[in-house]
């Protein structure tokens, strides 16, 4: 299988696992892995996912071996025009060429980088929550060379992230974006040593997963929800979210703060 599975209490790590492809994307593996992603999410014990490429490589982006075989006009029409091609309706959207990058999941990933994370890979880690980056990691819309436009979300995502004069020097140059780089203008969240992406989005994640959940993916859903609407129909629905999720915890979680839990900042004692 290109794609497994591990789960070290209530994390869930995905691991794209095409090492002889730099962990590439083909239609199997996009299939493997949006089905993955959408068993974490209705996994009622797992609260956080880490999203990782095996041997050094977080994706070389969509398997261009595979993607030389659509030059047949028909061949493109129906196993990409159609098959992937949105609902008219409200019905689910399919997959994305590089797998669950449509997918809209009701939990975090955070993805952790190592090495070459360009093109479609670049998107699916785009399409994560968060990005631990190693320090020689990098991005790059490295498909400019190739004629291949964004089709997994990186002309929406790039510009939230980044702001859209520095998402067009990247879309249009095709340029590397080093660790350094993505850290400073808001790519990816963390930067750590080589080698150990892996280990430190899964302490991040584990951090994450001992809180009280429903405050957690309340405000991480009106963050999202937040994108493209007014500040007033933002508040209305920070306030409907956090209401629902204070008294599913939060009176709770006051109280052990009153019988001395957390005082001064303790994350620790909770």
């Amino acid at each position: 299988m290109s794609v497994r599975t591990e789960k070290n209490g209530e994390v869930t790590t995905v691991i794209n696992d095409r090492i002889n492809a730099r962990n590439a994307v083909d239609p199997e593996t996009a299939d493997a892995l949006t089905s993955a992603f959408l068993a974490f999410d209705s996994d009622r014990t797992a609260k956080v996912a880490v999203f990782y490429g095996e041997g050094g490589a977080f994706c070389a982006g969509w398997d261009l071996k595979y993607a030389s075989a659509l030059s047949e006009r028909e061949r493109f029409r129906t196993e990409i025009v159609e098959r992937l091609a949105f609902p008219m309706s409200e019905a689910p959207a399919p997959r994305g060429p590089m797998g669950p990058s449509r997918l809209e999941l009701s939990k975090p990933v955070i993805a952790a980088v190592e090495g070459p994370a360009v093109a479609g890979g670049m998107e699916l880690a785009m399409w994560c929550d968060m990005r631990v980056m190693a320090e020689d990691a990098y991005f790059g819309v490295y498909c400019r060379r190739w004629g291949i436009p964004l089709l997994d979300g990186g002309t929406v995502r790039l510009p939230r992230l980044v702001g859209l004069g520095r998402a067009m020097d990247i879309v249009l140059t095709g340029r590397k974006v080093e660790a350094e780089e993505a850290l400073r203008i808001g790519l990816c969240e963390r930067v750590v040593p080589r080698g150990t992406a892996r280990a430190a989005a899964e302490a991040l994640a584990q951090s994450i997963a001992r809180f009280p959940q429903a405050a957690v993916l309340a405000d991480r859903r009106s963050a999202y929800e937040a994108h493209g609407v007014s500040v007033h129909e933002g508040l209305k629905n920070e306030w409907a979210r956090g209401v629902e999720a204070h008294f599913a915890e939060g009176a709770a979680g006051a109280s052990r703060f009153s019988s001395g839990k957390g005082r001064h900042g303790d994350f620790d004692r909770i």
